[in-house]
């Protein structure tokens, strides 16, 4: 099912009020694509996993509540991008004792971690992009990797169009330095 015919059945769905089926298919529509959403912000495959499930309890929590004001892509990515914003928090509060630069942790994790399937060059750019302040990064996946639209993400993040792109252009200038180190 393709990403227009899967929001107007979930629509369909949401509309009748039957919310279990319409999470279901929210859940197998949306399920892979906001993991890999989610596992560029917490870098870790287990960490990934824990914030997707946290989605999905939130999602199905709030969805007799959705006005579909957004679209359900928009607002699943709202959820997860806080889920993940949470969870690095916490994460960072954790880690103050034990690590000094908790993106450092995770740009060492990223050599040991068992599911990161990337090449040698996959590798040092996404320790480039860990060197990027959180927003930053989040607003550089988004745009680089899963190629969204800024009034999409502006929408995702509550951002202006201009501060996303502004973001976004600061982001490229930051990891092309942080190439030329390399």
């Amino acid at each position: 099912m393709n990403a227009v015919a899967s929001e107007n059945k979930i629509s369909e769905l949401l509309k009748e009020r039957n919310l279990s089926d319409a999470f279901n298919l929210i859940v197998e529509q949306y399920k892979e694509r906001l993991y890999m959403h989610i596992r560029k912000i917490v870098i870790r495959h287990e960490d990934a996993d824990d914030v997707l499930q946290n989605t999905f309890i939130k999602v199905w929590r709030y969805l007799k509540d959705f006005k579909q004001n957004s679209k359900i892509y928009t607002w699943l990515f709202r959820i997860a991008t806080n889920e993940a914003l949470t969870f690095i928090n916490q994460k960072k509060k954790k880690a103050e004792e034990s690590f000094d630069n908790y993106e450092q942790y995770l740009s060492n994790t990223l050599e040991s971690d068992e599911y990161f399937t990337g090449d040698q060059t996959q590798l040092i750019l996404q320790k480039a992009i860990l060197t990027l302040p959180e927003k930053q990064r989040i607003v550089f996946n988004m745009r680089y990797f899963d190629e969204m639209k800024y009034d999409e993400m502006s929408e995702i993040l509550e951002t202006s169009t201009g501060a996303l792109k502004a973001s976004y252009h600061h982001a490229v200038k930051k990891i092309e330095d942080f190439l030329k180190t390399v």
